[in-house]
């Protein structure tokens, strides 16, 4: 049996800085914006919320199903824990981030199959190919949600 990744020891891989340390911020947008593929860009996004839905969704759902419906449903309970808190805030039901996490998911999914990689392009490329991803399903989502 094999020790589990404590929340400091998971950030500090994440971002190459010990949490809450000087940078923490800067590390986590340059390592996730530039990463070379939408699968990797998710890997260094929100440590902090990456780990705790890591362990406590993901890996439960992947002892259970397929790897790719696990990935899906982590996303789409991300998306409703947003939506849940926005809702809160604006004491009005909100069905947003949902949809359009389930959809970046699907993104992830077939990205991560066909094997795309933008690793050769400089890093403000792979900053735009990422963030165009995330643009692309924001759009999708605010014309058919």
């Amino acid at each position: 049996m094999h020790r589990s990744i404590t929340l400091s020891e998971y950030v500090k891989k994440r971002n190459g800085v010990a949490l809450g340390a000087p940078g923490s911020m800067t590390n986590m947008l340059k390592r996730s914006l530039g990463a070379s593929s939408f699968y990797l860009f998710w890997q260094y996004w929100n440590p902090i919320w990456g780990y705790y839905l890591s362990r406590k969704i993901m890996k439960p759902l992947s002892d259970l199903l397929p790897m790719w419906l696990a990935i899906i449903l982590t996303f789409a309970v991300s998306g409703a824990l947003h939506d849940l808190a926005v809702s809160l805030v604006k004491w009005e039901f909100t069905f947003y981030f949902t949809p359009w996490f389930i959809l970046m998911s699907f993104m992830v999914l077939v990205t991560k199959k066909f094997g795309v990689s933008y690793s050769e392009h400089h890093w403000l490329v792979r900053a735009l190919i990422n963030i165009s991803i995330i643009a692309v399903c924001l759009v999708l989502t605010r014309q058919y949600v």
